[in-house]
């Protein structure tokens, strides 16, 4: 059976990639529509159904989640969003599949085996139970990391980071005076330590605090070059999937 999917995500460039990786995935998969609004989306499902939904959480017209007040939806759906790691309980509560943006590959790969070997007896979304868990205050963000060079050991306060950088197999903390430790941490792990007003993962290789960020440059397929400081070792671009999450975070 060919599975048939909706994608209800207002970034174009989202939706593209989304699209292109679900392709690579599973050739046969056949995606039904490309929606962007809450009206849209209410309208569409209304008539229409698919296999599966992959749904981002902030849409153009509000939010997703008034879709089910509106039509009553018993496709399973995946949602696709940037909340911080801490909000998802949420959706553990109502047993809700999410995939964090941007959307690696290997994340999507897992979501779509576990939908083909779910168990059919799944809860009904309950919209206030996850509102309410998003709505919670945020756990305690680190305040500092223990780092070694050779003997020595040393604590180095967050607000002294200017960034992490991944690089082969190895994560390093950079000092805001361009001194380079490594760090024990993957870089998904350190996503979920750091405070998010203070840190963005600018892509795969990159987490970098804002008093780092020197200058932007936009460049094509809406991308932006960053400019670090201390100067990171190679180039630094944040992708047209990331671009959008990046200008929000640069403009709280």
């Amino acid at each position: 059976m060919h599975l048939k999917v909706l994608i209800v995500e207002d970034e174009k460039p989202a939706q593209e990639h989304l699209q292109r990786l679900l392709r690579q995935l599973q050739p046969d998969l056949q995606v039904l529509d490309c929606l962007d609004t809450v009206r849209h989306s209410v309208q569409w499902l209304q008539t229409r159904q698919a296999d599966l939904i992959f749904m981002d959480i902030h849409l153009a017209d509000g939010l997703s989640f008034s879709i089910f007040e509106q039509v009553q939806v018993g496709t399973p759906i995946i949602f696709t969003t940037a909340y911080d790691e801490y909000a998802l309980k949420a959706f553990k509560v109502n047993s809700i599949d999410y995939l964090l943006k941007p959307i690696d590959e290997d994340d999507l790969h897992a979501a779509l085996q576990k939908f083909t070997q779910r168990q059919p007896a799944r809860p009904a979304l309950n919209i206030t139970e996850l509102l309410e868990a998003m709505r919670q205050p945020a756990p305690g963000w680190q305040e500092r990391f223990l780092v070694h060079r050779g003997e020595r050991l040393m604590s180095v306060l967050t607000e002294q980071i200017a960034y992490f950088e991944g690089e082969d197999r190895y994560v390093y903390l950079v000092k805001n005076d361009g001194s380079r430790y490594i760090v024990d941490y993957r870089l998904s792990d350190l996503e979920q330590l750091l405070n998010p007003a203070h840190f963005f993962r600018l892509n795969r290789s990159f987490i970098a605090h804002f008093s780092a960020i020197h200058s932007m440059i936009s460049m094509s397929k809406s991308r932006i070059k960053v400019e670090l400081l201390p100067a990171a070792r190679r180039p630094v671009i944040v992708s047209t999937e990331s671009c959008q999450a990046f200008k929000e975070w640069l403009n709280r």
